[in-house]
């Protein structure tokens, strides 16, 4: 099965990332890298077991917008997210792919966070998504740190 794999430890709580990763505005403020960023009015997370997922970044300049949208499988709250993502060209949804949110309590305020994304995109486009996870991260990491 092809795969993208992005591990990173956050210096913060686990009841943070998880609400930075669940809770609209906060996640709006990291998802997404310049010259796109995500307004909050776009996002929508109904976590849940079938509950939807929405969110759309926003080209700075001209306004052009990726929408990415898919369900939730399964949440276990604080610890995992599995939930579908999909492609929003495609009327038949026959590219599904399934993402994978994993925190782990490291102690002392850290905690880590696994992303996992499993499908049938061609091979190429998992090291391609697995930079785009990590430039999210990096965004993730600030947001965080600003508190």
């Amino acid at each position: 099965m092809k795969e993208a794999v992005v591990t990173r430890v956050f210096e913060a709580p686990r009841d943070e990332v998880w609400a930075a990763v669940t809770e609209p505005e906060r996640f709006a403020a990291w998802f997404g890298t310049p010259p796109y960023t995500t307004p909050a009015e776009t996002v929508e997370i109904d976590l849940q077991p079938g509950g939807a997922f929405r969110a759309t970044m926003v080209h700075e300049s001209d306004g052009s917008e990726l929408p990415f949208r898919g369900r939730y499988a399964e949440v276990v709250p604080g610890e995992r997210i599995v939930q579908t993502l999909e492609d929003v060209a495609d009327p038949g949804n026959r590219n599904v792919e399934s993402l994978e949110y994993t925190l782990r309590d490291l102690g002392g305020g850290r905690t880590e966070l696994t992303y996992r994304q499993t499908g049938h995109l061609p091979d190429e486009q998992y090291p391609l998504i697995e930079q785009g996870v990590s430039a999210f991260y990096d965004r993730l990491a600030e947001h965080l740190a600003a508190g």
